[in-house]
């Protein structure tokens, strides 16, 4: 099915934000970037401009890490709260974002080119949750006492606050991945410079607007988008950041982790994937592709989890290839903001001919290639959902990651043979099975190499639970406890009682 693009009759706040005049968002107010320069957002459903952005660079960077510099002074606003006041800082953050739950998710669609009823369940929605997850966490740091083998003496420890934290983000999940890089980063009392991508830029500054009316004090959170290789670069390599965390590529994370290596700066990078994701033959099928397909096809495939590898048991292969080409063939394919669409636009005319690539090269090397729906005209960066058969583990569509709706199914003939065939990869981000044995879900949870292991379901996230990647999914752990590791140090103090 396909639509047509949508009347634009926008709620008020969001028009508001389109028509703002560009402006990064420094020491609790707008700003222009210092160069003057500026940049267009086009809505992925129609190609179209929808709104101006600055630029930053490096002396904006500057100016925003100096902002933070001064927010964690000791004598500070935000150093004098207590941890229960920082706490309810941050619950209202997230209380303001489901205030504004409808706003955003439509801001979501123009910027990212998301689906409106997907955007509020999933982007908003766990976006406020993290925020209000991470309230409670301000109270609960706390450190030890230590039982040391010296008579007359006390020692304890201390978590404190690592200093000013950098955050760079991919334009996938927009206000989302905010949520993941900021909250946990503000619980444990870190000032953060946040850079998101150039092309979704609109999500953080609304949210930074946001946070300063919920009684964060200027300069604890600045928004500079721009350029990777300007404003990202200038943010790794500033002296005044200590942490930086990164969610992006992974060419992009291994230059990060060398820059800041330098400066001995923590870096938590959040990398790409090529997950591997296994359909047993004793599985419910019907739930199996129905979960793959709505692993692969949610968001046009522009997750760095997206389970692109199939592995199905070889006597139910063919079938499984057919199942997944009709729930293919029912999206409804169109402008976010249409009523029933169910598959969006890519980002950019530029992943378009990315994914357009590999699939063609695909082809050239001998897969079967197969593809469904019916894409609209009037504009917009549309590919169709895709399914690849008759490929090779080695084949480049079955190793790199393509970041569009493409899954390329493989099959296998034994639990063994998929273990070692899902672990032969650059990568290890996720992981899923679908199975109805008990032994062998035991079995295969402990043999995948993966951060994240979903069985029977695919691609839920919880603020509670960490998310992050092995090998070149990098390092480091979003959500949960972990994450706030990055941002304390542990300090040993020392009593002597004589």
């Amino acid at each position: 099915m396909s639509t047509t693009t949508p009347a634009r009759d926008l709620a008020p706040v969001v028009a508001s934000r389109l028509a703002a005049e560009p402006h990064l968002f420094i020491d609790g107010e707008r700003r222009e970037a210092r160069s003057g320069r500026t940049r267009p957002v086009l809505d992925p459903g129609t190609g179209e401009p929808i709104a101006t952005t600055a630029c930053a660079g490096a002396a904006d960077v500057d100016d925003a890490v100096a902002a933070a510099a001064r927010a964690f002074d000791p004598a500070s606003e935000w150093r004098r709260m207590t941890p229960l006041e920082r706490g309810r800082v941050l619950t209202r953050i997230g209380e303001a974002i489901y205030a504004r739950a409808d706003s955003f998710a439509e801001l979501e669609v123009l910027d990212a080119g998301k689906v409106r009823g997907a955007a509020r369940a999933i982007d908003v929605e766990f976006a406020a949750r993290t925020f209000l997850y991470y309230g409670g966490w301000p109270s609960k740091i706390q450190g030890t006492t230590v039982p040391v083998s010296h008579p007359g003496i006390h020692v304890r420890t201390e978590r404190e606050p690592v200093g000013v934290a950098g955050a760079i983000t991919a334009w996938n999940f927009p206000l989302l991945l905010c949520a993941w890089k900021m909250a946990p980063a503000l619980a444990a009392g870190c000032p953060v410079v946040f850079k998101p991508s150039e092309e979704t830029p609109l999500s953080a500054l609304w949210l930074a607007e946001l946070a300063v009316e919920a009684g964060l004090p200027p300069g604890v959170l600045n928004v500079v988008p721009g350029y990777g290789d300007e404003a990202g670069q200038a943010l790794v390599a500033h002296a005044g950041v200590r942490k930086l965390s990164f969610t992006g590529s992974t060419a992009v994370g291994r230059r990060i982790a060398r820059d800041a290596s330098d400066l001995l700066k923590r870096v938590t990078l959040e990398l790409g994937g090529k997950s591997a994701n296994i359909i047993f033959g004793d599985a419910d099928l019907d739930a199996a592709v129905a979960g793959s397909a709505g692993g692969i096809f949610w968001h046009s495939g522009q997750t760095c989890s997206a389970p692109s590898r199939l592995f199905v048991q070889r006597d139910i292969h063919d079938e499984v290839v057919d199942k997944l080409l009709a729930e293919a063939a029912a999206l409804s394919i169109g402008h976010g903001l249409d009523a029933g669409v169910d598959f969006g636009p890519l980002v950019n005319e530029r992943q378009v001919e990315r994914v357009r690539g590999y699939v063609d090269r695909a082809a050239t090397d001998g897969a079967k290639v197969h593809q469904a729906g019916e894409l609209p005209t009037g504009g917009g960066f549309f590919y169709p959902p895709t399914v690849i058969a008759g490929a090779t583990d080695d084949m480049e569509c079955a190793r790199e990651e393509i970041f569009g709706p493409v899954v390329v199914v493989l099959p296998f003939d034994d639990a063994e043979e998929a273990a070692r065939r899902a672990n032969a990869s650059d990568y290890g981000l996720a992981a899923g099975l679908w199975t109805g044995s008990v032994a062998t879900e035991h079995a295969m949870t402990r043999a995948l190499r993966a951060g994240t292991v979903y069985v029977n379901g695919w691609g839920l996230t919880d603020p509670a639970a960490p998310f992050g990647g092995f090998a070149q999914s990098g390092y480091g752990r979003d959500l949960g406890p972990d994450s706030l590791d990055g941002y304390l140090e542990t300090k040993s103090v020392w009593t002597f009682h004589g």
